[in-house]
């Protein structure tokens, strides 16, 4: 039996950062992308982290940024992880001395494994469904078949998951961890304890192959 770890994403709130550990995630993702719903400033994101016991990772999404503004952010925001959205190239995620996440579209015919190679020092590759220049979060889900069950890269998946559907795509694609935003809210940026439970027990379920 595998163990998917679990990010929760979109985080907007104290109370639902501490419900998420609480609950069992692994990490919780803070959106800073202005045009974006779920987006948060400094000492809002600050008020989330503080509020996190330890060892729950804390990952900061951009959205082809300025360099400086991810800098500014890091110094404001204690952040383990960054997570890129954009067309931003390897060199461009690995210099702000953080480990980081590549987000890669998969809304035409994009080829993980040349994604892979193009990231080689990537934490890990989260193929979602968003179209290229987006931040995810649509609730939309793609071919997951699409994806390899045999890789030499640490797979994330995301992209329209929900308890409804994440033990049938963690037993069928064997992910190393799965990002969720939109499946586990009430309202856009507001996560419901109801929905996070069931959806880490979903994950479970499929870990034991029973999706």
């Amino acid at each position: 039996m595998g163990y998917t770890r679990i990010k929760f994403c979109g985080v907007t709130r104290p109370a639902d950062g501490r419900i998420a550990a609480r609950l069992g995630a692994d990490a919780i993702g803070l959106v800073f992308h202005p045009p974006s719903g779920r987006a948060v400033d400094p000492e809002t994101a600050r008020s989330v982290v503080r509020a996190l016991p330890p060892f729950v990772t804390t990952v900061g999404l951009f959205l082809d940024p300025d360099a400086d503004r991810v800098r500014a952010t890091l110094d404001a925001v204690p952040l383990d992880m960054l997570q890129f959205h954009g067309t931003e190239s390897a060199d461009f995620c690995r210099s702000f001395g953080r480990p980081y996440i590549k987000a890669v579209p998969m809304d035409g015919d994009t080829d993980p494994g040349a994604a892979a190679e193009a990231f080689p020092d990537a934490r890990g590759l989260l193929f979602d469904s968003h179209a290229h220049g987006s931040a995810g979060g649509t609730g939309e889900t793609f071919a997951w078949s699409r994806l390899p069950r045999s890789r030499r890269f640490h797979l994330i998946l995301a992209g329209g998951l929900s308890p409804a559907n994440v033990a049938r795509a963690v037993a069928s694609v064997q992910p190393d961890a799965v990002d969720v935003s939109s499946g586990v809210e009430s309202a856009k940026g507001i996560k419901d304890e109801g929905r996070m439970q069931q959806f880490i027990e979903e994950v479970r379920r499929g870990d034991r192959n029973e999706g």
